[in-house]
Protein backbone atom coordinates (compact mmCIF):
# COMPACT_ATOMS: atom_id res chain seq x y z
CA UNK A 1 0.00 0.00 0.00
CA UNK A 2 1.16 3.44 -0.70
CA UNK A 3 1.73 4.98 2.55
CA UNK A 4 1.88 8.96 1.31
CA UNK A 5 -0.51 9.90 4.17
CA UNK A 6 0.71 8.18 7.23
CA UNK A 7 0.90 10.41 10.31
CA UNK A 8 3.44 10.86 12.48
CA UNK A 9 2.63 7.31 14.79
CA UNK A 10 2.62 9.71 18.31
CA UNK A 11 -0.41 11.17 16.40
CA UNK A 12 -3.95 11.42 18.47
CA UNK A 13 -7.00 10.55 16.74
CA UNK A 14 -9.82 11.24 18.57
CA UNK A 15 -13.72 12.96 18.55
CA UNK A 16 -15.62 16.02 20.07
CA UNK A 17 -18.78 16.45 22.27
CA UNK A 18 -19.84 19.33 24.48
CA UNK A 19 -21.56 18.89 28.07
CA UNK A 20 -25.11 20.88 26.80
CA UNK A 21 -25.65 19.42 23.33
CA UNK A 22 -25.33 15.81 24.33
CA UNK A 23 -25.74 14.83 28.00
CA UNK A 24 -29.50 15.66 28.86
CA UNK A 25 -30.70 15.74 32.59
CA UNK A 26 -28.99 19.33 32.80
CA UNK A 27 -30.39 19.95 36.20
CA UNK A 28 -29.98 16.03 37.23
CA UNK A 29 -28.06 15.40 40.74
CA UNK A 30 -28.01 18.58 42.32
CA UNK A 31 -26.90 20.74 39.22
CA UNK A 32 -28.33 24.42 38.59
CA UNK A 33 -29.47 25.71 35.44
CA UNK A 34 -26.84 27.56 32.82
CA UNK A 35 -27.67 29.92 30.67
CA UNK A 36 -28.37 27.58 27.70
CA UNK A 37 -30.90 25.83 30.08
CA UNK A 38 -32.90 29.21 30.21
CA UNK A 39 -32.20 30.76 26.96
CA UNK A 40 -33.38 26.61 24.89
CA UNK A 41 -37.00 27.24 27.36
CA UNK A 42 -37.23 30.97 26.17
CA UNK A 43 -40.04 31.07 23.55
CA UNK A 44 -38.80 31.46 20.50
CA UNK A 45 -35.45 31.23 20.89
CA UNK A 46 -34.32 27.88 19.23
CA UNK A 47 -35.81 25.96 16.22
CA UNK A 48 -39.34 24.09 16.95
CA UNK A 49 -38.57 25.18 20.57
CA UNK A 50 -36.05 22.17 21.17
CA UNK A 51 -34.36 21.90 24.37
CA UNK A 52 -31.04 20.17 25.66
CA UNK A 53 -33.57 18.47 28.18
CA UNK A 54 -32.61 14.59 27.03
CA UNK A 55 -30.34 15.84 24.19
CA UNK A 56 -28.37 12.34 23.20
CA UNK A 57 -29.06 11.04 27.10
CA UNK A 58 -25.34 10.91 27.61
CA UNK A 59 -25.20 11.54 31.61
CA UNK A 60 -27.37 8.25 31.62
CA UNK A 61 -25.58 6.17 28.50
CA UNK A 62 -21.94 7.11 29.17
CA UNK A 63 -20.90 3.52 29.89
CA UNK A 64 -22.52 2.78 26.68
CA UNK A 65 -20.99 5.90 24.48
CA UNK A 66 -17.64 4.75 25.71
CA UNK A 67 -18.22 1.07 24.41
CA UNK A 68 -19.09 2.80 20.96
CA UNK A 69 -15.95 4.68 20.54
CA UNK A 70 -14.04 2.01 21.97
CA UNK A 71 -15.30 0.29 18.53
CA UNK A 72 -14.24 2.50 16.77
CA UNK A 73 -10.78 3.00 17.44
CA UNK A 74 -11.31 6.08 19.22
CA UNK A 75 -7.81 7.12 20.98
CA UNK A 76 -9.05 10.08 22.96
CA UNK A 77 -12.21 11.74 23.50
CA UNK A 78 -12.66 15.13 23.83
CA UNK A 79 -15.92 16.52 26.21
CA UNK A 80 -16.95 19.44 28.22
CA UNK A 81 -17.52 19.99 31.38
CA UNK A 82 -21.03 21.89 32.70
CA UNK A 83 -20.09 24.99 35.24
CA UNK A 84 -23.02 24.38 37.01
CA UNK A 85 -22.87 20.61 37.61
CA UNK A 86 -20.01 20.81 39.45
CA UNK A 87 -20.87 24.85 40.96
CA UNK A 88 -24.41 25.13 40.82
CA UNK A 89 -24.53 28.85 41.89
CA UNK A 90 -21.43 29.72 39.82
CA UNK A 91 -19.25 29.90 42.86
CA UNK A 92 -19.30 28.44 46.27
CA UNK A 93 -21.04 25.37 47.56
CA UNK A 94 -19.29 22.82 45.49
CA UNK A 95 -21.59 19.83 43.83
CA UNK A 96 -20.34 16.42 44.45
CA UNK A 97 -23.08 14.89 42.34
CA UNK A 98 -21.40 16.83 39.20
CA UNK A 99 -18.09 16.21 40.12
CA UNK A 100 -18.70 12.33 40.63
CA UNK A 101 -20.43 11.96 36.96
CA UNK A 102 -16.98 13.30 35.27
CA UNK A 103 -14.99 11.21 37.54
CA UNK A 104 -17.19 8.28 36.41
CA UNK A 105 -16.88 9.28 32.87
CA UNK A 106 -13.21 9.64 32.89
CA UNK A 107 -12.76 6.80 34.58
CA UNK A 108 -14.64 4.98 32.03
CA UNK A 109 -12.61 6.41 29.27
CA UNK A 110 -9.32 5.69 30.94
CA UNK A 111 -10.44 1.63 31.47
CA UNK A 112 -11.29 1.56 27.23
CA UNK A 113 -7.57 3.21 26.67
CA UNK A 114 -9.50 6.21 25.54
CA UNK A 115 -7.29 9.34 26.78
CA UNK A 116 -9.72 12.03 27.98
CA UNK A 117 -9.57 15.94 26.77
CA UNK A 118 -11.74 18.30 28.90
CA UNK A 119 -12.78 21.39 28.16
CA UNK A 120 -13.95 23.38 30.89
CA UNK A 121 -15.93 26.22 29.23
CA UNK A 122 -18.59 24.98 25.85
CA UNK A 123 -20.71 28.24 26.22
CA UNK A 124 -22.80 27.12 29.17
CA UNK A 125 -21.93 29.78 31.78
CA UNK A 126 -23.80 28.70 34.99
CA UNK A 127 -27.19 31.21 34.86
CA UNK A 128 -26.47 32.75 38.64
CA UNK A 129 -23.54 34.02 37.26
CA UNK A 130 -25.25 35.21 34.24
CA UNK A 131 -27.70 37.14 36.90
CA UNK A 132 -24.63 38.51 38.11
CA UNK A 133 -23.47 40.05 34.64
CA UNK A 134 -21.85 37.23 33.25
CA UNK A 135 -19.15 37.95 30.82
CA UNK A 136 -19.50 41.58 31.23
CA UNK A 137 -18.20 41.43 35.34
CA UNK A 138 -14.88 41.64 35.49
CA UNK A 139 -14.72 39.49 38.51
CA UNK A 140 -16.29 36.45 35.95
CA UNK A 141 -12.56 35.72 35.98
CA UNK A 142 -11.85 35.16 39.15
CA UNK A 143 -15.08 33.29 39.39
CA UNK A 144 -13.36 30.90 36.55
CA UNK A 145 -10.34 30.59 38.49
CA UNK A 146 -12.18 28.98 41.32
CA UNK A 147 -14.31 26.76 39.30
CA UNK A 148 -11.17 25.76 37.25
CA UNK A 149 -9.07 25.01 40.31
CA UNK A 150 -11.94 23.08 42.07
CA UNK A 151 -12.28 20.38 38.73
CA UNK A 152 -8.07 20.51 38.56
CA UNK A 153 -7.99 19.47 42.13
CA UNK A 154 -10.66 16.32 41.42
CA UNK A 155 -9.68 15.27 37.95
CA UNK A 156 -6.16 16.73 37.32
CA UNK A 157 -4.60 13.62 38.47
CA UNK A 158 -6.56 11.69 35.52
CA UNK A 159 -7.16 14.37 32.31
CA UNK A 160 -3.55 14.92 30.47
CA UNK A 161 -5.18 17.50 28.31
CA UNK A 162 -7.09 20.55 29.03
CA UNK A 163 -8.49 23.46 27.46
CA UNK A 164 -9.72 26.28 29.29
CA UNK A 165 -12.49 27.89 26.54
CA UNK A 166 -13.97 27.11 23.49
CA UNK A 167 -14.07 29.32 20.65
CA UNK A 168 -14.81 32.59 22.92
CA UNK A 169 -15.53 34.65 19.75
CA UNK A 170 -18.96 32.40 19.04
CA UNK A 171 -19.81 33.12 22.69
CA UNK A 172 -19.47 36.87 22.41
CA UNK A 173 -20.39 37.25 18.41
CA UNK A 174 -23.73 35.13 19.09
CA UNK A 175 -24.33 35.66 22.43
CA UNK A 176 -23.74 39.50 23.14
CA UNK A 177 -23.06 41.25 19.66
CA UNK A 178 -26.02 39.64 17.25
CA UNK A 179 -28.02 37.51 20.14
CA UNK A 180 -28.26 33.83 18.09
CA UNK A 181 -27.24 32.35 21.14
CA UNK A 182 -27.39 32.12 24.96
CA UNK A 183 -27.58 34.36 26.69
CA UNK A 184 -29.25 36.73 23.63
CA UNK A 185 -28.04 40.05 24.18
CA UNK A 186 -27.31 42.55 21.05
CA UNK A 187 -24.93 45.60 22.14
CA UNK A 188 -22.11 46.51 20.28
CA UNK A 189 -20.52 47.95 23.98
CA UNK A 190 -20.86 44.69 25.52
CA UNK A 191 -19.01 42.31 22.93
CA UNK A 192 -15.66 43.85 23.71
CA UNK A 193 -16.00 43.34 27.18
CA UNK A 194 -17.43 39.95 26.89
CA UNK A 195 -14.55 38.85 25.03
CA UNK A 196 -11.86 40.70 27.16
CA UNK A 197 -13.46 39.20 30.09
CA UNK A 198 -13.33 35.63 28.47
CA UNK A 199 -9.45 35.77 27.75
CA UNK A 200 -8.73 37.11 31.45
CA UNK A 201 -10.80 33.83 32.49
CA UNK A 202 -8.69 31.84 30.32
CA UNK A 203 -5.64 33.03 31.66
CA UNK A 204 -6.53 32.49 35.43
CA UNK A 205 -7.95 29.08 34.18
CA UNK A 206 -3.95 28.07 33.05
CA UNK A 207 -2.63 29.87 36.21
CA UNK A 208 -4.93 27.33 37.92
CA UNK A 209 -3.73 24.45 35.78
CA UNK A 210 -0.06 25.58 36.74
CA UNK A 211 -1.15 25.50 40.53
CA UNK A 212 -2.97 22.57 40.64
CA UNK A 213 -3.64 20.05 37.79
CA UNK A 214 -0.56 16.97 38.43
CA UNK A 215 0.02 15.93 34.75
CA UNK A 216 -0.72 16.81 31.07
CA UNK A 217 -1.58 19.93 29.32
CA UNK A 218 -3.67 23.39 28.78
CA UNK A 219 -4.39 25.05 25.80
CA UNK A 220 -7.04 27.66 24.80
CA UNK A 221 -9.49 26.56 21.28
CA UNK A 222 -10.44 28.74 18.84
CA UNK A 223 -12.75 28.60 15.61
CA UNK A 224 -10.56 29.90 13.12
CA UNK A 225 -11.98 30.82 9.24
CA UNK A 226 -9.25 32.55 6.82
CA UNK A 227 -10.93 35.17 4.82
CA UNK A 228 -10.32 35.89 1.47
CA UNK A 229 -11.38 39.21 -0.45
CA UNK A 230 -13.99 38.77 -2.97
CA UNK A 231 -12.33 40.43 -5.51
CA UNK A 232 -9.11 42.72 -6.68
CA UNK A 233 -10.22 45.70 -4.75
CA UNK A 234 -8.59 47.88 -2.14
CA UNK A 235 -11.66 47.61 -0.47
CA UNK A 236 -12.73 43.76 -0.47
CA UNK A 237 -8.65 43.38 0.70
CA UNK A 238 -9.71 45.66 3.81
CA UNK A 239 -12.48 44.15 4.42
CA UNK A 240 -11.00 40.47 4.57
CA UNK A 241 -8.63 42.37 7.07
CA UNK A 242 -10.88 43.91 9.44
CA UNK A 243 -12.73 39.96 8.91
CA UNK A 244 -9.38 38.20 9.65
CA UNK A 245 -8.66 40.29 13.24
CA UNK A 246 -11.99 40.18 14.17
CA UNK A 247 -12.85 36.33 13.87
CA UNK A 248 -9.00 35.18 14.21
CA UNK A 249 -6.57 37.42 15.80
CA UNK A 250 -8.66 38.99 18.20
CA UNK A 251 -8.07 35.84 20.48
CA UNK A 252 -4.93 34.70 19.32
CA UNK A 253 -2.90 38.38 19.15
CA UNK A 254 -3.00 39.38 23.03
CA UNK A 255 -2.52 35.58 24.09
CA UNK A 256 1.11 35.54 22.15
CA UNK A 257 1.20 38.82 21.02
CA UNK A 258 0.27 41.21 23.99
CA UNK A 259 -2.17 42.94 22.34
CA UNK A 260 -5.34 43.11 20.04
CA UNK A 261 -4.83 43.96 16.60
CA UNK A 262 -5.42 47.14 15.32
CA UNK A 263 -8.63 47.09 13.24
CA UNK A 264 -10.40 45.88 16.87
CA UNK A 265 -10.52 50.23 17.35
CA UNK A 266 -11.68 50.72 14.06
CA UNK A 267 -14.17 47.64 13.53
CA UNK A 268 -16.09 48.91 17.52
CA UNK A 269 -15.09 52.59 16.98
CA UNK A 270 -16.03 54.90 20.43
CA UNK A 271 -17.39 50.91 21.75
CA UNK A 272 -13.90 49.35 22.08
CA UNK A 273 -12.61 50.37 25.25
CA UNK A 274 -9.09 50.85 26.79
CA UNK A 275 -8.30 47.87 28.24
CA UNK A 276 -5.86 47.82 31.81
CA UNK A 277 -2.92 46.94 30.48
CA UNK A 278 -1.43 45.03 33.26
CA UNK A 279 -4.43 42.24 32.01
CA UNK A 280 -1.96 41.50 28.71
CA UNK A 281 0.26 39.76 31.19
CA UNK A 282 -2.70 37.60 32.40
CA UNK A 283 -3.64 36.66 29.06
CA UNK A 284 -0.89 35.75 27.96
CA UNK A 285 -0.41 32.85 30.11
CA UNK A 286 2.25 30.29 28.61
CA UNK A 287 0.27 27.29 26.46
CA UNK A 288 1.31 23.83 25.66
CA UNK A 289 -0.88 23.91 22.99
CA UNK A 290 -3.59 25.44 20.85
CA UNK A 291 -6.83 23.56 19.50
CA UNK A 292 -8.37 25.03 16.39
CA UNK A 293 -11.85 24.28 15.46
CA UNK A 294 -12.17 24.89 11.40
CA UNK A 295 -15.09 24.51 9.32
CA UNK A 296 -14.87 26.60 6.34
CA UNK A 297 -13.46 29.49 4.68
CA UNK A 298 -14.84 32.52 4.40
CA UNK A 299 -15.23 34.87 0.95
CA UNK A 300 -16.53 38.52 1.97
CA UNK A 301 -16.44 41.93 0.67
CA UNK A 302 -16.62 45.38 1.96
CA UNK A 303 -20.09 46.48 3.24
CA UNK A 304 -20.29 49.76 4.90
CA UNK A 305 -23.68 48.73 6.46
CA UNK A 306 -23.45 45.34 7.76
CA UNK A 307 -22.02 46.93 11.33
CA UNK A 308 -19.72 46.68 12.87
CA UNK A 309 -17.10 44.79 11.43
CA UNK A 310 -18.65 46.08 7.73
CA UNK A 311 -18.20 43.10 5.43
CA UNK A 312 -20.61 40.59 3.49
CA UNK A 313 -19.87 36.87 3.00
CA UNK A 314 -20.58 36.05 -1.12
CA UNK A 315 -21.31 32.63 -1.78
CA UNK A 316 -18.87 30.75 -4.13
CA UNK A 317 -20.96 29.75 -7.36
CA UNK A 318 -19.87 26.08 -8.12
CA UNK A 319 -19.03 25.60 -4.65
CA UNK A 320 -20.18 22.88 -2.98
CA UNK A 321 -21.60 23.73 0.51
CA UNK A 322 -23.20 21.94 3.79
CA UNK A 323 -26.50 22.22 5.30
CA UNK A 324 -25.15 25.51 7.62
CA UNK A 325 -24.69 26.96 4.04
CA UNK A 326 -20.80 26.51 5.41
CA UNK A 327 -18.22 25.99 2.06
CA UNK A 328 -16.38 23.15 2.16
CA UNK A 329 -12.88 24.09 1.28
CA UNK A 330 -10.15 21.43 3.33
CA UNK A 331 -7.21 23.33 1.55
CA UNK A 332 -7.84 26.15 3.64
CA UNK A 333 -6.91 23.89 6.11
CA UNK A 334 -3.88 23.96 5.77
CA UNK A 335 -3.38 27.64 5.02
CA UNK A 336 -5.11 27.68 8.52
CA UNK A 337 -2.52 25.62 10.43
CA UNK A 338 0.26 27.04 8.50
CA UNK A 339 -0.81 30.44 9.58
CA UNK A 340 -1.09 29.70 13.09
CA UNK A 341 2.65 28.26 12.78
CA UNK A 342 3.86 31.54 10.82
CA UNK A 343 2.38 33.95 13.07
CA UNK A 344 2.34 32.61 16.78
CA UNK A 345 5.66 30.49 16.09
CA UNK A 346 5.90 26.48 16.24
CA UNK A 347 3.64 25.80 18.81
CA UNK A 348 1.75 22.19 19.13
CA UNK A 349 -1.25 22.23 17.59
CA UNK A 350 -4.82 19.89 17.61
CA UNK A 351 -7.36 20.12 14.82
CA UNK A 352 -9.70 19.87 17.88
CA UNK A 353 -12.87 19.91 16.08
CA UNK A 354 -13.97 19.71 12.05
CA UNK A 355 -16.67 18.18 10.30
CA UNK A 356 -19.80 19.12 8.68
CA UNK A 357 -24.36 19.16 8.93
CA UNK A 358 -25.62 17.22 5.82
CA UNK A 359 -28.82 15.79 5.03
CA UNK A 360 -28.41 11.90 6.28
CA UNK A 361 -30.62 9.14 5.28
CA UNK A 362 -33.32 8.51 8.28
CA UNK A 363 -32.73 4.75 8.56
CA UNK A 364 -30.22 2.82 8.47
CA UNK A 365 -29.22 0.24 5.45
CA UNK A 366 -27.21 -2.92 6.44
CA UNK A 367 -26.89 -1.92 9.89
CA UNK A 368 -24.94 1.42 8.48
CA UNK A 369 -26.43 5.09 8.08
CA UNK A 370 -24.69 5.86 4.52
CA UNK A 371 -23.29 9.32 4.32
CA UNK A 372 -21.47 9.62 1.35
CA UNK A 373 -20.63 13.76 1.71
CA UNK A 374 -19.52 13.51 5.13
CA UNK A 375 -16.50 10.79 4.29
CA UNK A 376 -15.51 12.95 1.64
CA UNK A 377 -16.01 15.99 3.73
CA UNK A 378 -13.32 14.04 6.08
CA UNK A 379 -10.97 12.31 4.04
CA UNK A 380 -10.67 15.64 2.32
CA UNK A 381 -9.41 17.62 5.46
CA UNK A 382 -7.64 14.49 6.41
CA UNK A 383 -5.36 14.88 3.76
CA UNK A 384 -5.34 18.73 4.47
CA UNK A 385 -3.92 18.06 8.19
CA UNK A 386 -1.03 15.93 6.54
CA UNK A 387 0.03 18.22 4.11
CA UNK A 388 0.16 20.72 6.97
CA UNK A 389 2.48 18.60 8.65
CA UNK A 390 4.63 17.89 5.77
CA UNK A 391 4.92 21.73 5.48
CA UNK A 392 6.01 22.27 8.62
CA UNK A 393 3.00 22.64 11.55
CA UNK A 394 3.54 20.68 14.72
CA UNK A 395 -0.13 19.16 14.24
CA UNK A 396 -0.63 16.42 17.06
CA UNK A 397 -4.06 15.70 17.03
CA UNK A 398 -7.25 15.47 14.96
CA UNK A 399 -10.77 15.44 16.80
CA UNK A 400 -13.84 14.85 14.25
CA UNK A 401 -17.12 17.05 15.20
CA UNK A 402 -19.22 15.41 16.22
CA UNK A 403 -19.18 11.82 17.82
CA UNK A 404 -22.75 11.87 18.05
CA UNK A 405 -25.90 13.74 16.18
CA UNK A 406 -26.37 16.35 18.61
CA UNK A 407 -28.62 19.07 20.22
CA UNK A 408 -26.66 22.40 17.63
CA UNK A 409 -27.88 25.16 19.80
CA UNK A 410 -30.23 27.19 18.72
CA UNK A 411 -30.98 25.28 15.04
CA UNK A 412 -32.44 22.91 17.72
CA UNK A 413 -32.13 19.01 16.26
CA UNK A 414 -32.12 20.75 12.48
CA UNK A 415 -28.49 19.83 11.88
CA UNK A 416 -26.88 16.39 12.21
CA UNK A 417 -23.08 17.02 12.45
CA UNK A 418 -22.63 13.37 14.03
CA UNK A 419 -20.47 10.34 13.02
CA UNK A 420 -23.26 8.20 14.60
CA UNK A 421 -26.57 8.60 14.05
CA UNK A 422 -28.75 9.46 17.00
CA UNK A 423 -32.51 8.41 16.89
CA UNK A 424 -34.13 10.95 18.69
CA UNK A 425 -37.03 9.01 19.24
CA UNK A 426 -35.43 6.12 20.28
CA UNK A 427 -32.01 7.36 21.63
CA UNK A 428 -30.68 4.19 19.41
CA UNK A 429 -26.78 5.07 18.10
CA UNK A 430 -26.10 3.84 14.71
CA UNK A 431 -22.57 4.26 13.15
CA UNK A 432 -22.68 6.28 9.97
CA UNK A 433 -20.26 5.15 7.21
CA UNK A 434 -17.94 7.88 8.04
CA UNK A 435 -17.84 6.83 11.20
CA UNK A 436 -16.58 3.26 9.55
CA UNK A 437 -14.48 5.42 7.54
CA UNK A 438 -12.86 7.48 10.55
CA UNK A 439 -12.34 3.85 12.18
CA UNK A 440 -10.29 2.79 9.07
CA UNK A 441 -8.00 6.32 8.93
CA UNK A 442 -6.82 5.45 12.48
CA UNK A 443 -6.63 1.98 12.37
CA UNK A 444 -4.10 2.54 9.35
CA UNK A 445 -2.77 5.74 10.94
CA UNK A 446 -3.97 7.70 7.59
CA UNK A 447 -2.69 5.10 5.25
CA UNK A 448 -6.69 4.35 4.62
CA UNK A 449 -6.69 7.69 2.55
CA UNK A 450 -4.22 6.48 0.03
CA UNK A 451 -6.79 4.19 -1.41
CA UNK A 452 -9.54 7.03 -2.31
Amino acid sequence: MNESHRFPESFLWGASTSAYQIEGSPLADGAGPSIWQRFAHSPGRTINGDTGDVACDHYRRYRDDVALMSELGLQAYRFSISWSRILPEGTGRVNAGGLDFYARLVDALLAANITPNATLFHWDLPAALDDRGGWLNRDVAEWFGEYASIVFAALGDRVPMWATLNEPWVVTDGGYLHGALAPGHRNLFEAPIASHNLMRAHGMGVQAFRAEARIGQVGLVVNLEPKDPASSSAEDAAAAQRGDAYMNRQYLDPVFKGGYPDEMRDIFGMAWPDFPSDDFALIGQKLDFVGINYYTRGVVRDDPLALPVRIAYVRQPEHAYTETGWEMHPKSLTRTLLWVTERYGRIPLYVTENGAAFYDAPHAIDGVVHDPLRVWYYREHLKACHAAIAKGADLRGYFAWSLLDNYEWSLGFSKRFGIVHVNYDTLERTPKSSALFYRDVIRSNGTALDAQ
